[in-house]
């Protein structure tokens, strides 16, 4: 495997491929066999998907194929091939959610986003491999830039199918890191939009669950979300993402504020350096980039957020506490020796732990709104580095804690049901490293569009 350079590495896009649909020199099913061709060259190494619908993909091309020929496609995203993480329901295919208890599981119906993207023509080609549960349980796909390496977690396989070539964008969601981490590790732009912004279907069970878009693009990514979001609306009770239908524009922000949280101390000096040096460059385009102790304000939220880690980790618990318990009762080998620790988390936990550690996550996302006058977007890693390394579990060893990687850069916008939009910029150790723009709730476009004008205007950052 070719190591990972910004500079030149080019992932699949959609966007640029339609005005070739339009004057007949390439088709929607053209464009399905190449990523079929990718797929097979891939996926022996890579392992991102769980089943494939090649046969419904290509009748959807077709349709698609006609469509654009008649000049009619449905939207912008008429005929992109998509990838779902198997945590979603499809009318087509079975969804396992990376767990024994979901073998063989197939309710035959779609969830809301799929149902939306199949209305806007979109190609569901399969279901991407999950973390067991969308949890901590690693699956079996491989970082395609490194095999020894994990892709991240717990949208594992559809990070790794769009950094593979295989599709230009794929559905994944996130209740600590589960989006941007895996797109920092696999050198892909993200959306983690709003809490509540992507309709989530039949998955509300937990607050801090969101569904989000990996891509090789951020006008795909973007297109994505928005035609799922005009269709299938927001969560229950909560606002759809707002913004325009094409892409937003590219924006150079005034002022940005960093964002340390409580991994800051534990960051490599290679994956600093990189951070630091985004951070120069911006300012040298004449952005304002405000530290902890340059405003009482972002020095109260940084001071807010240790110890978030561990809130968010403890509310989720509580949240899935019926559902693993239940399948415990069921069969005492239906889930991982690390889901059985999460349930023991929970085990311990009273409703009044609960309670508490909800008023704690409201001051934080009062500490953040504060700092709505002060900075337009924050900027953080989009993880703790590169990809770590990935063997597998060790028989007699004692299982590694996260071995899909740290969620502590990820875990303050779930907490503050933030939008936050990975930028693939840099590289460390021949392996990708995003930086994140974090917003407050509802401006998901405008850190959209601060998020286009870094991938142009900021020259990518190499680190060996």
């Amino acid at each position: 495997m070719a190591a990972y350079d910004p500079r030149g590495f080019r992932a699949p896009t959609f966007h640029d491929a339609t005005p070739r649909f339009r004057d007949g020199s390439d088709t929607p099913r053209a464009y399905l066999e190449r990523c079929l061709e990718a797929i097979a060259a891939r996926e022996p190494v890579v392992r991102a998907w769980v089943v494939l619908n090649q046969e419904g993909a290509r009748e959807a091309a077709d349709a698609s194929t006609a469509r654009w020929k008649a000049g009619r496609p449905l939207s912008p995203i008429d005929g992109m091939p998509i990838g779902i993480k198997d945590l979603l329901e499809t009318r087509d295919m079975p969804t396992q959610m990376g767990c024994p208890a979901y073998r063989g599981n197939f309710p035959k119906r779609d969830n809301a986003a799929v149902w939306a993207l199949r209305q806007a023509g979109a190609v569901v080609l399969g279901k991407t491999v999950t973390t067991e549960l969308g949890g901590a349980h690693p699956g079996p796909t491989t970082n395609p830039f490194d095999q020894r390496r994990t892709p991240g977690g717990s949208s594992s396989g559809s990070a790794a199918a769009v950094a593979a070539g295989m599709v230009p964008a794929a559905l994944g969601t996130q209740v600590g890191g589960s989006v941007i981490r895996p797109a920092s590790y696999c050198g892909n732009f993200a959306l983690k939009p709003s809490q509540g912004g992507i309709n989530r279907g039949e998955r509300q069970a937990t607050s801090m669950s969101t569904t989000g878009i990996h891509a090789g693009s951020i006008e795909d990514m973007w297109q994505v979300a928005i035609e799922i979001a005009r269709r299938a609306g927001g969560d229950p009770g909560r606002p759809p993402l707002t913004g325009p239908a094409a892409p937003p524009a590219a924006r150079r922000p005034m002022v940005l504020g960093v964002m340390e949280t409580e991994g800051w101390a534990a960051l490599d000096d290679a994956s600093r350096s990189v951070f630091e040096q985004v951070v120069e460059a911006l300012r040298a385009q004449g952005v304002t980039v405000l530290r902890r102790g340059d405003h009482p304000l972002l020095a109260a939220f940084e001071d807010a957020l240790i110890g978030m880690q561990a809130m968010t980790g403890a509310i989720t618990a509580w949240e899935n506490h019926w559902l693993f318990r239940n399948l415990v009762a069921q069969d005492p080998d239906a889930i991982s020796a690390r889901s059985k620790a999460v349930l023991a988390m929970a085990e311990a936990m009273t409703p009044e732990d609960y309670r508490l550690r909800l008023l704690q996550r409201e001051e934080v996302r009062g500490r953040h709104a504060a700092l709505a006058p002060v900075v337009e977007a924050l900027i953080a890693p989009a993880s703790p580095g590169p990809a770590p390394f990935w063997a597998g579990d060790v028989p007699g060893q004692p299982l590694k804690a996260r071995p899909t990687g740290d969620a502590v850069f990820n875990t303050p916008s779930s907490g503050l049901g933030a939008p936050a939009v990975t930028v693939p910029l840099c590289a460390v150790d021949g392996m990708p490293m995003g930086i994140q723009v974090m917003a407050q709730p509802q401006m998901d476009a405008q850190a959209t569009a601060i998020a286009r004008w870094m991938a142009g205007a900021i020259a990518p950052v190499v680190v060996a």
